[in-house]
């Protein structure tokens, strides 16, 4: 399947291009994936809300880390609707998690995903 943004009813915030791609490895659906590349400043914050405040299906998906949990606090105060998708503290960074880990979080909140990342064991990885 090809997954192309402008189809995507759902959006997930992440801190960076290689989180991005992680995600894109493991999803199956359209997706917009919007990156912040790290904490916002008031200007970028603002336009940043302003161009996701209308939209539904917004989850925010950020390091485990100090400045992770910094833009995780902003994004819930700016954007409060959105729904939280966490990693594990032990691989702190979306793209140090395995990609086993990031289908489960995902389908767990409802996103398809790729069957051979939740069932590794039935394909040749």
């Amino acid at each position: 399947m090809t997954i192309r943004s402008e189809d995507a009813e759902k959006v997930i915030i992440v801190e960076g291009k290689t989180d991005r791609e992680r995600l894109l490895a493991v999803l199956d659906e359209p997706v917009r994936i919007v990156c912040t590349f790290g904490t916002l400043s008031y200007e970028k914050m603002e336009m940043f809300i302003q161009e996701l405040q209308d939209e539904e299906d917004v989850y925010v998906l950020v390091d485990a880390d100090a400045s992770g949990m910094k833009l995780r606090s902003q994004l819930k105060r700016e954007l409060p609707n959105a729904k939280h998708l966490y990693t594990r503290r032990m691989y702190r960074e979306v793209a140090r998690t395995p990609l086993e880990h990031l289908a489960r979080v995902l389908a767990d909140a409802h996103f398809e995903v790729d069957d051979k990342w939740l069932h590794p064991e039935l394909f040749d990885l």
